[in-house]
């Protein structure tokens, strides 16, 4: 498979199946994979919901700001944080050498697949419901996408199979 870009970048909401089908797409590339929550966990040696908790959502999106303009990687999978989509530096630090693949998941689908949603370390209002982030991100992630996977009905080897037949097919 010929990519014109180095990185592969996943993007979508939390449950939309980044961590999931990273693995899984990079090894069917040959890549490495990089999981950005992962690497902010380990730059603050806290979890997510822990920053959220003591230092607030704003807190944390600033933290995944510096790391995403920290990461300087080459033929990786990268799957991003559900917020990585805030920073514009940080998802234009991304696409420099990235093509973003936006893992579009419907609302229904990825409530049934959240069920900590209080507890899971989102950057998020206190007083925001599922539905309303939903709502807000839907358009940051179109936004930069370059590339839209519909994942309706799909399991996570048929997620990475569209993706590989897009990245084949692709000509940004």
């Amino acid at each position: 498979m010929k990519v014109k870009h180095s990185n592969i970048i996943l993007i979508g909401m939390p449950g939309s199946g980044k961590s999931t089908v990273g693995p899984l797409l990079a090894q069917s590339i040959s890549r490495d994979f990089l999981d950005t929550d992962l690497v902010i966990q380990a730059s603050q040696k806290r979890a997510l919901q822990d920053i959220v908790n003591t230092d607030g959502q704003a807190a944390l999106r600033l933290i995944e700001e510096e790391v995403l303009l920290s990461l300087v990687y080459y033929d990786h999978v990268i799957a991003t944080g559900g917020s990585a989509v805030y920073s514009e530096q940080g998802m234009m630090h991304l696409k420099a050498d990235g093509i973003v693949i936006f893992l579009d998941t419907d609302l229904a689908t990825l409530e049934s697949r959240i069920d900590n949603f209080n507890t899971r370390g989102l950057a998020k209002r206190a007083d925001q419901t599922f539905a309303q982030l939903f709502d807000e991100r839907l358009p940051l992630y179109r936004k930069y996408a370059d590339i839209r996977i519909n994942c309706a009905g799909l399991s996570p080897e048929e997620v990475c199979v569209k993706i590989i037949t897009e990245l084949e097919s692709d000509n940004t």
